[in-house]
């Protein structure tokens, strides 16, 4: 029965124990115990902040790629512009300069068929003047009956032809 009512001088000793390992406890073990306990908490609010670093970082990198990538769709889009409008310069340099060596062909054109005209209308009066001679002379023959007056006969009509044309 003695472990159901304990001995007063056995009370006294655990109470004294206590006492000096509570005494202990608050002044080496209580600070120790409450330095690593601010210890513990400043380690975790900086992890907090390095954290929030980190986002923030993080954050402006987003925000400074989706910059460089609008950057980049605007230069695309630039040169996209560009190409656009020196490719429509290049057809217009090329339409103009088929259209400028159409033109030439076409004056080349002209000037041949204005110089084959000049030739087939010679020609054409060579001949018409060669059968009016041939009839002339025909006709004149019997009217004419001496060489000179032949050959005087056709110098005239020789010189009206060059004054008509």
């Amino acid at each position: 029965m003695e472990l159901f009512k304990p001995d007063f001088g056995l009370v006294f000793w655990m109470f004294v124990a206590f006492a000096i390992l509570f005494l202990l406890l608050w002044k080496k073990g209580w600070p120790a115990i409450m330095d690593m306990i601010d210890k513990r908490a400043d380690l975790i609010d900086k992890g907090v902040e390095y954290a929030q670093q980190a986002k923030d970082q993080l954050d402006k990198a987003q925000e400074s790629a989706e910059q460089i990538i609008a950057d980049a769709r605007r230069s695309q889009a630039d040169i996209l512009r560009e190409a656009a409008h020196m490719k429509d310069q290049i057809v217009e340099q090329a339409r103009q300069e088929a259209r400028d060596a159409a033109q030439k062909e076409i004056e080349s054109a002209r000037v041949a068929i204005a110089q084959e005209r000049k030739e087939a209308e010679k020609n054409f009066r060579d001949q018409v003047s060669s059968f009016a001679l041939d009839i002339a002379s025909k006709v004149t023959r019997s009217q004419l009956l001496a060489d000179a007056a032949q050959t005087k006969l056709v110098n005239n009509l020789l010189d009206e032809i060059e004054k008509t044309n």
